[in-house]
């Protein structure tokens, strides 16, 4: 997985209520729809991670590779309201505090400081990163379909839940936020 460049104020998407409706609408399926998937997720990171961290973050194991970054520049960092799902996520795996932190000032964890923190499980150099995570999805199959399917219900029923209260609402007030971020400036 590969999410870059760092996004920009320029680049922030200018749409109506009802284009935006389309992308809350798309937004909410799709980690929902990933959370629905009833097989265990591997996610290896083998570049930085600029936007839509929350997507390999909620893999049930995240390798990365040791010169690898994490940072949400597409949201507060451009004046965007972090509500797409990043703000669900980072509370509940690096503690409210230090996402909030993280969050508000688009700070950039290092992959050692994303692995001190319990967002990634293993570091690895580039030329190993896809055979550690095809050795551990051989190890994993090797377990019965019930116990893969029911292990992964159990250990993604907390950020189903509240990816299910939260991902909505953050979704529409990161809409709101873009109407009267983009109504204030005139048109270019």
């Amino acid at each position: 997985m590969f999410s870059g460049p760092n996004a920009s104020s320029s680049a922030a998407p200018r749409k109506s209520p009802l284009e935006w409706e389309e992308t809350r609408r798309q937004g909410m399926r799709m980690l929902e729809d990933f959370l629905a998937i009833e097989a265990l997720i591997i996610a290896a990171i083998n570049g930085p991670v600029f936007r839509h961290l929350e997507v390999p973050l909620l893999a049930d194991i995240v390798l990365a590779v040791e010169d690898a970054s994490i940072r949400d520049s597409a949201h507060f960092a451009n004046h965007v309201i972090p509500g797409g799902g990043v703000h669900v996520v980072l509370p509940l795996l690096m503690g409210i505090n230090r996402a909030r932190y993280f969050l508000l000032t688009g700070q950039t964890l290092t992959a050692t400081e994303a692995h001190d923190l319990g967002l990634v499980a293993d570091l690895l150099p580039r030329d190993r990163l896809l055979e550690r995570a095809w050795e551990l999805a051989g190890d994993l199959a090797e377990r019965s379909d019930l116990v893969l399917r029911y292990t992964r219900l159990l250990v993604t029923h907390a950020l189903k839940r509240d990816m299910h209260e939260l991902l909505g609402y953050g979704l529409a007030v990161e809409g709101l936020g873009m109407a009267g971020h983009w109504a204030s400036e005139p048109d270019g």
